[in-house]
């Protein structure tokens, strides 16, 4: 695996890494090194060397750093002349970077290639609001292939006529970091849908998750009886869906309209009312742990995880834990 330094010009890559094990999980073979105001080059580059020295592996090293021609870099550079071949810098570090750069280690196995994947993704990662202040950019051109952009007539069958769910969440906050980036690199969707008759109804929190997709994505809202309807319409037959649910009774009625889940990846479940806590992000009530029992009724299985590098909790643990919590709130 291609080991990866961030380094910066004070705290900034302490906290950039912090950001990027809260968002993805706790990483391998990643350093974070820091150039403090009363230290020189020498402390930097000494930093690095054991930084590297640390890795499994020194073949492959991938220098992320914040600054082009700064401390930081510079060190990293005299590294890096010595193994041109193997190891790589990419300057400009930002969060979408890092996180790609994260991401990628599963399907490439060179700082090269990572490196030069991870500019667009930094790059995309700027933006502005209000959206009338973004450059105007040049249309890329469309790949050879893609969907047409048109409506498409009723009765079209896509591919096979049949939507791929290629993930499923329960997560009270829906599309957030975790979520766009962790899940959305793990499980590769080209489309997000937030199924909530909620949020459906609410124009500003749907603007919000449309805003929030990942470069690439297309996210949507839609209302769990319009989910059933398109798990039905074989024009969504190339669509790779990532199904959002705010609760575990959406996710249930969604499934027991026709919507084939076999697998729930519960995420998070805020505390309300009435509700325990059952860790240290879910939290449940009886209506819940009924519900989580149909769904395990319906053969639905269940993977307890916040990120995908988490390692899984056992639902049947907790549904008893919650229950025995409920039971003595009484």
């Amino acid at each position: 695996m291609v080991g990866i330094i961030l380094a910066s010009h004070g705290g900034f890559a302490d906290g950039i890494y912090q950001s990027g094990e809260m968002i993805f999980g706790k990483q391998e073979n990643v350093a974070h090194v820091i150039l403090k105001p009363d230290e020189g080059p020498d402390d930097v580059r000494a930093k690095m060397e054991k930084a590297i020295a640390s890795f499994d592996d020194d073949e492959e090293v991938l220098f992320l750093v914040d600054l082009w021609g700064g401390t930081p870099f510079n060190q990293a550079n005299n590294l890096v002349e010595q193994h041109k071949d193997k190891w790589a810098i990419v300057a400009g570090m930002n969060l979408p970077m890092v996180i790609e750069a994260y991401a990628s280690r599963f399907s490439m196995n060179t700082a090269h290639e990572i490196a030069a994947h991870i500019i667009e993704t930094a790059k995309e990662g700027v933006k502005v609001m209000p959206e009338s202040l973004q450059p105007n950019e040049a249309p890329k051109q469309a790949a050879a292939g893609n969907q047409p952009t048109g409506a498409i007539p009723e009765g079209t069958v896509i591919g096979d006529g049949k939507i791929k769910y290629v993930f499923a969440r329960i997560d009270t906050r829906l599309l957030h970091g975790q979520v766009a980036t962790g899940w959305t690199k793990a499980m590769n969707p080209n489309r997000i849908i937030v199924v909530s008759d909620n949020v459906a109804k609410d124009n500003l929190r749907k603007n919000m998750i449309a805003q929030a997709a990942p470069s690439g994505v297309k996210a949507n809202t839609v209302p769990i009886k319009k989910m059933i309807e398109v798990a039905k319409d074989p024009r969504f037959g190339n669509t790779k869906a990532m199904l959002l649910f705010e609760t575990p009774q959406d996710a249930l009625a969604a499934i027991k309209g026709g919507v084939d889940i076999k697998e729930l990846n519960v995420g998070s479940m805020a505390y309300s009312n009435g509700k325990v806590n059952v860790n240290q992000v879910l939290a449940m009530d009886q209506k819940d742990i009924d519900t989580f029992k149909e769904l395990k009724e319906l053969g639905v299985k269940f993977d307890v995880r916040k990120v995908p590098s988490s390692s899984p909790e056992n639902m049947d643990s907790l549904l008893k834990k919650a229950q025995d919590l409920v039971n003595e709130s009484k």
